[in-house]
Order: structure tokens, then sequence, then C-alpha cells
């Protein structure tokens, strides 16, 4: 968890990149792609940032991430020194540097901001939709299982899986894709472009799971 939370993290940015890209988050307001596209982005801003609290109220995926470690006897503080250096207005690398982060959730929030950097919707698209939405429920699945077996109280982390579970199975991910195919429309220089970054966010979340099995 004091891995992962980096990942939890980092999606936000990835999101709020197709969010400013998809939707008009400026004043005056012009409608921006399609209604569609907005919905399905909005969608996910609000539950992200503000889902239902099992406690009650609201709260976002990272908040409730670290409610979770707190449960589990895990440290946040790394991700509390990245967050706040952040927020203070320090540059993320030197952020990351001066912040306790494991050296695979620094090499993970690399290759995500240097897909973001490069600033082509159609590759931050396509780490979103094969790098995050596509991966996640199969993936969490398993873990809610070992989880409900475990009989110690991991209770804020399962919903947090099975709010994910439910929001990207039934939902997101076919949308994501969507997404993806409307970006891309029929660019054959896209569609490679999305590809690579796809395989290159993928190799950066085993890298990210295997850094993390290693310290175990």
């Amino acid at each position: 968890m004091q891995h992962h939370v980096y990942a939890v993290w980092d999606f936000m940015s990835l999101l709020k990149y197709l969010q400013n890209n998809l939707t008009c988050t400026q004043a005056p307001w012009t409608p921006k792609s399609t209604a569609e596209l907005r919905f399905f982005i909005n969608e996910i801003v609000l539950g992200e940032e503000s889902d239902e609290d099992p406690n009650g109220g609201h709260i976002s995926h990272f908040e409730l991430y670290k409610r979770a470690m707190s449960e589990a006897g895990a440290s946040f503080e790394g991700i509390n020194q990245l967050v706040n250096r952040i927020a203070e207005g320090t540059e993320l690398r030197m952020a990351i540097e001066q912040s306790n982060v494991p050296s695979s959730a620094k090499d993970f929030i690399g290759t995500t901001f240097s897909i973001i950097d490069r600033n082509k919707l159609h590759e931050v698209a396509a780490a979103f939709a094969f790098g995050r939405e596509d991966l996640i429920p199969d993936m969490f699945l398993a873990m809610v299982k070992e989880l409900n077996a475990n009989g110690q109280n991991f209770n804020t982390l399962i919903y947090y899986l099975e709010r994910h579970i439910e929001l990207d199975g039934d939902h997101h991910a076919g949308l994501s894709a969507l997404m993806l195919s409307h970006v891309c429309g029929d660019d054959t220089q896209k569609w490679s472009e999305a590809t690579t970054t796809a395989q290159e966010a993928l190799s950066a979340r085993i890298a990210l799971w295997d850094g993390i099995a290693s310290m175990i």
C-alpha cells in the first residue's frame, strides 16, 4: 500500500489532463469534444474526487485509500510529503526527490508524467484506458477475495477495491476504449503511438508490482 498509493495519486493527473482537453474548464465556457465524452470524463472525476464515503458524506478515492492505509497500519508519510511539497509550489521532480518515495514508485510516477508531458491526447487516453481502467477490475477482484478470507479489519480497503470493480468493470472500461477510439479516429499514426504508450504504461505497472514484491 505504501507503494501503490502513488498510483492512486498520479491517476488523478491523467484524469485531469483528459478533463482539461475533452471538456472546457475555463471561463468563458465553450462546448468541447462531444457530450458523451464530456459526460464520461466528468462522471469519473465526480467519483474519484467525491465518491460516497461509507462513513457518510463524500470523499476522494485518494483520501479513502489513505484511510485504508491507516487501518492496515501502513505509513503514508512519503505520499504526504510529496503532495504537500507540490501544494506549496515545488516542481514535481524536485518534490519527488525531496520526499521519501520508494524507488519503484518514483519510476512509476516518472512514466506517468513522461506520458503527460509529451502532451498528446491520444497517448494519455491510451495510458488511461489500458494502463488503468481496463486493467483494474480483474486485478482488484483477486485482492478482494483474499482480503475477505483474511479475517482482519480491511473494511475500507475492501470498499475502495469494490468501488473500482463496480465502476470500472461495469461502465468505465468500455467508455474509456470508446474515448480512445474517438481521439485516434482513422489516424494510423495515432493508433500506433497509442499502442506503444499502452505497452509503456503496462510495463510500468508490472515494474511497480515487481518492486513491491522485492520489498516484501
